[in-house]
C-alpha cells in the first residue's frame, strides 16, 4: 500500500483544473499553481521546492534608504531612463569591489529585474547586426529566457553543459558560432538550476571565442558570490568573483538584488555593459531606430524604456545604498546568503539516504558546492515520472528537461526550506524509498 500524501486521483484532478497538458513540461507557475491547490485543499503543507523565491529577510539598509527617499519627494517625479547617478556609480565601484574589473557608471544601467533587463538586451543584441540573429544558451539555464525569445521572434541554440565542461567547452562552442547567426551566448554563474561553476578556464574559452565571432556574452550573475566553497565577499580583495569580463570586452553582465541582498519584491537590478560595447556604433541599429546606433543610448532610450518608462525611483537608491554598504565593508551579503549553503547540504543528505543521487554532481577540477539551488535524480525514473511522483508525496519541483537539460531529475530550491520542515523532508523521502 501506497505511502504517499496526496492520491494520482487528487494530483490528476488539480491539473486537470489548471489545464496543464503535460505535468513533465510545466513551467515554473504551472507548479506552484498546482502545490498551492494541493494545499489549499486538504490543509497538509508541501515541501516547496519550485519556485526560486528568497528566503531570507530583505536587507534593512535598502529599505531604510527607500523609505529616506520617498520622504524625499523622488515618488512624483519620473526617473531619468539611465538611472540615478548614485546607482550608476555606486554599481561602478560594486563591480571593482567585488568583481575587479572597471565599468563606466555611464555604462551601468538599472532594470526592473534582471527579467527585464534580459528582454531589452536580447532585443537589442539581435537586431546589432544583420544575420546575427540567434541566441546560443550555455544550458541548463533559466527557462523565462526562452520564453522572452518567444514574444519577440528570435530564434536559438542550446546544448547541455554536462558533457562539455573545459577544454571541450571550445569545439562545442565553435560549432555554433563558426556558422556565423549568433548574436549572444547566454549562460548563469552559478548556474541555475544546476549549481554548477564555470571556470575561470572556460570562462577564457568564452571570451575568447566571443572577441573571434564578434558575439555578446550575456552573463547571469544572479547568484552572486555564493560559490561558498570560496572566500569570497571581501571588498577589493581576492579572490574576486570569477567572469567572462576579464577575456574579451564583448559582455553585458546582470546584477540583481533579487537574491543577494534579499530584494526580490522591488523588482531591481543593473545591466552592466562592457565601455566598449555600450560606446560601439551599429548601422543596423540606426536604420532601425531612427538614430545614430550607439549601442547603450539605443538599449536604453529606444529599448528598455519602451517596456518600464525607466526604473522604479525608490528602488534606485536602496540599491545603490546596498552597494555602497558591501563596498565600504558594512554589509557582508555573503555572510547572509551562506545560509542557502547550510540548507542545500543538509537537504542533499537526507536525499541520498533515501536513494537519490545529485546529477550535476561536479565541475571541472571539484565536488560541487552548495546553495541556492541542487539536482536530483532517482535510478529508472524520467524527469517527468519524479517531478510527478514527488508531489504524490508533498514534494513540489520542476523538471530539468524544461531547463535544456538532457539529463533525468529534477530541480532542487533550497529557499523555503525551514527548520520544522527538515524531518517531514525525511519522512516523506523514506516513505517514498518504500514505495519505489
Amino acid at each position: 500500500m501506497s505511502r504517499a500524501v496526496f492520491s494520482e486521483e487528487l494530483v490528476a484532478q488539480v491539473v486537470e483544473q489548471f489545464k496543464i497538458t503535460d505535468l513533465s513540461k510545466a513551467t515554473i507557475g504551472q507548479v506552484v499553481l498546482v502545490a498551492s491547490e494541493l494545499v489549499r485543499r486538504t490543509g497538509i503543507p508541501f515541501i516547496r521546492m519550485d519556485q526560486g523565491v528568497p528566503g531570507l529577510p530583505p536587507n534593512q539598509i535598502g529599505i531604510e534608504a527607500e523609505k529616506r527617499a520617498l520622504e524625499s519627494g523622488v515618488a512624483a517625479i519620473y526617473p531619468a531612463a539611465e538611472g540615478v547617478p548614485e546607482l550608476k556609480e555606486q554599481t561602478s565601484r560594486f563591480l571593482k569591489a567585488f568583481v575587479n574589473i572597471n565599468v563606466s557608471p555611464e555604462s551601468c544601467v538599472p532594470v526592473t529585474g534582471s527579467v527585464a533587463g534580459s528582454f531589452g538586451a536580447f532585443i537589442a543584441l539581435n537586431q546589432r547586426e544583420k544575420g546575427k540573429d540567434k541566441v546560443l544558451f550555455i544550458d541548463p539555464g533559466f527557462p523565462i529566457q526562452k520564453s522572452q525569445l518567444a514574444i519577440i521572434g528570435v530564434g536559438y541554440e542550446q546544448f547541455d553543459i554536462y558533457n562539455y565542461r573545459g577544454q571541450a567547452l571550445r569545439e562545442k562552442l565553435e560549432s555554433f558560432l563558426k556558422k556565423g547567426d549568433i548574436s549572444t551566448i547566454v549562460y548563469s554563474n552559478p548556474n541555475n538550476p544546476a549549481w554548477i561553476c564555470l571556470e575561470d578556464e572556460e570562462l577564457r574559452i568564452i571570451g575568447e571565442l566571443a572577441t573571434k565571432y564578434d558575439v555578446v556574452v550575456l552573463e547571469d550573475l544572479a547568484y552572486f558570490e555564493m560559490d561558498f566553497r570560496k572566500p569570497l565577499g571581501k571588498p577589493f580583495t581576492a579572490p574576486y568573483q570569477v567572469s567572462v569580463a576579464n577575456y574579451t570586452d564583448n559582455y553585458i553582465i546582470m546584477l540583481s538584488a533579487s537574491k543577494i541582498f534579499s530584494y526580490a519584491g522591488q523588482r531591481i537590478a543593473t545591466l552592466c555593459i562592457s565601455d566598449k560595447l555600450f560606446n560601439s556604433r551599429y548601422p543596423y541599429l540606426g536604420e532601425r531606430y531612427n538614430g545614430v546606433g550607439i549601442f547603450g543610448p539605443t538599449l536604453i532610450n529606444a529599448i528598455l524604456y519602451m517596456i518600464t518608462s525607466g526604473c522604479t525611483h525608490t528602488t534606485q537608491f536602496a540599491l545603490a545604498e546596498m552597494y555602497k554598504a558591501a563596498c565600504d565593508g558594512q554589509l557582508h551579503f555573503t555572510d547572509d546568503t551562506k545560509e542557502y549553503a547550510r540548507r542545500a547540504e543538509r537537504m542533499k543528505r537526507i536525499f541520498e539516504d533515501n536513494g537519490f543521487y545529485v546529477v550535476y554532481d561536479k565541475d571541472v577540477t571539484e565536488k560541487i558546492g552548495d546553495g541556492f539551488f541542487f539536482t536530483i535524480g532517482y535510478p529508472g525514473l524520467t524527469s517527468g515520472e519524479l517531478m510527478r511522483e514527488l508531489l504524490y508525496y508533498g514534494i513540489s519541483s520542476i523538471t530539468l528537461n524544461t531547463t535544456g537539460s538532457e539529463q533525468a531529475g529534477i530541480r532542487a530550491c533550497t529557499s523555503r526550506m525551514t527548520e520544522e520542515l527538515y524531518p517531514v523532508l525525511e519522512e516523506r523521502l523514506k516513505a517514498f524509498k518504500e514505495d519505489h
